[in-house]
């Protein structure tokens, strides 16, 4: 089985690299944040952990939203509804946690 990496010429390669640089970059922080924040809520360095956690995770889902959903090259209109969009989620999650908490 012959590598289809190997049909491509240098140029090709170059601009392969160019543009999977940002994926792999944006995955590789994801999974950094996530190691983060694992690791605080498995050894709870101090009682207010959990302020820095959301913070992480804030992190995490500007990540996503800026550079996985490419909402960062949308006009401001888009990203003003996909930011309120997320933070309708981010509602919808809390008052479910509070129901499954209040019962």
């Amino acid at each position: 089985m012959r590598n289809p990496l190997a049909t491509l010429s240098a140029d090709d390669r170059a601009l392969l690299r160019r543009r999977l640089r940002t994926p792999v970059l944006t995955f590789l922080a994801l999974l950094a944040l996530l190691a983060v924040n694992v690791t605080l809520g498995t050894t709870l360095p101090f009682a207010k952990v959990w302020i820095v956690e959301l913070l992480v995770v804030a992190v995490m889902v500007a990540l996503i939203l800026l550079v996985s959903m490419e909402v960062i090259h949308e006009p401001p209109l888009i990203r003003l509804f996909s930011g309120i969009g997320f933070f309708w989620v981010a509602i919808m999650f809390g008052m479910t946690l509070t129901d499954y908490l209040a019962r």
